[in-house]
């Protein structure tokens, strides 16, 4: 079915993205899986083409566009190539909300320019060694001090966590008021008493710099907080979420669709008993599930990018998306590893890169079984 998602503007932009991708990105993204890390100055070469902040205001370098069509062709260029140690999802799809919506005037004035530019790099730290997907159960603390906060606790499984300047943590302003009591709070490099623990050796995205971070009597400026108020945190990241999940499902899409395309082609060439091993019943059959689960998963996918942009995306809409086109790219890049048979177990084939890389995507940004829960509770049971 003809995909009618974007405009001119938007294929234009992506003919920019995918430039930069070959140039900058695919001939060095094998070393990065070795260094266990992205350079910053990767960045700053996105920064210079505009490639972040496209809700940032003008007046702080960025495009002022409510579009996230423009945050889906970065993801599908970045998943497309396999380049899965660029976090620049995470920055621009998750982080960008609470730094355009929930600061105030001087704070975007410090922040946001940095932000467009690849020059400050971003991430937000939820999960801690006790909590999950369970945002509840944090035990971070962030305890008014005067014009301070001083911040205690760990997280872990922070995308960025290496490379970040700034940092959304999520903490308890008041640990005795349950989800009342959170609040977002932007620690900065170079605060005394913030570390970051171990660079995290993961099943698959090596490039990405995926952190422990330790704080220890961090004093932060109250002047750091998001919002107006404290407390409020718990509300601003349910509002959020969705926005981060639906990011994750473009992702998973144009992964499951990349890997599919590679596995057709292989099959066309790859022989077995004197023919094509396409042209055995058993490949067609599984080939054409594949295809037709990742197309309606596409089109699924589509409608909730514009049910975003029109302020309409709901916290079920995103949650079925996530859960769904993560468990539709898990299936899709093992099916197609097995028809790659030995081939498809060597890390030489991008499909072996593929299948690990995938993993996560059915944890990160809330489990399935979350996905399900959220789901489930719509009913009013």
């Amino acid at each position: 079915m003809q995909r009618d998602l974007f405009d001119e503007e938007h294929l234009l932009f992506r003919e920019t993205v995918r430039a930069f991708m070959a140039r900058e990105v695919v001939p060095h993204h094998a070393q990065w899986e070795k260094d266990g890390v992205v350079p910053r100055e990767v960045w700053k070469k996105a920064g210079e083409l505009g490639m972040f902040g496209f809700s940032v205001p003008e007046e702080h370098g960025g495009s002022g566009i409510r579009d996230f069509r423009y945050n889906a062709v970065i993801v599908e260029e970045l998943m497309r190539n396999n380049a899965t140690g660029l976090g620049f999802s995470l920055h621009n799809d998750v982080v960008a909300p609470y730094l355009v919506d929930l600061t105030d005037d001087a704070q975007r004035r410090r922040w946001l320019p940095g932000f467009v530019s690849g020059e400050l790099i971003t991430a937000i730290a939820m999960s801690e060694p006790g909590a999950g997907s369970d945002l509840q159960g944090i035990r971070t603390t962030a305890i008014r001090e005067g014009d301070h906060y001083v911040v205690n606790g760990q997280k872990t499984f922070i995308t960025n966590g290496i490379n970040a300047d700034l940092v959304v943590v999520v903490a308890k302003t008041d640990p005795e008021a349950g989800a009342r009591g959170t609040t977002l709070v932007v620690v900065e490099r170079g605060m005394e008493g913030f570390e970051r623990g171990r660079n995290l050796d993961k099943i698959g995205m090596k490039a990405q710099d995926t952190a422990e971070l330790f704080f220890d009597n961090v004093r932060v400026p109250v002047a750091n907080r998001l919002g107006p108020d404290d407390g409020e945190g718990f509300v601003q990241l349910m509002n959020n979420l969705p926005q981060e999940r639906l990011s994750i499902a473009v992702a998973a899409v144009a992964a499951a669709e990349g890997v599919l395309e590679q596995t057709i082609e292989y099959c066309r060439t790859r022989q077995a008993f004197g023919r094509s091993i396409g042209s055995f019943q058993n490949t067609r059959f599984v080939l054409a599930e594949l295809a037709t689960e990742t197309e309606i998963a596409r089109h699924y996918v589509d409608r909730c990018i514009r049910a975003l942009n029109a302020g309409q995306l709901t916290a079920v809409d995103a949650a079925k998306a996530k859960w769904w086109t993560t468990e539709v790219q898990t299936k899709v890049i093992d099916r197609c590893l097995q028809l790659h048979g030995g081939y498809g177990y060597m890390t030489e084939y991008p499909v072996a890169k593929a299948w690990m890389d995938s993993r996560v995507q059915t944890i990160y940004g809330g489990t399935t079984e979350i996905m399900k829960e959220i789901i489930g509770r719509s009913f009013g049971f």
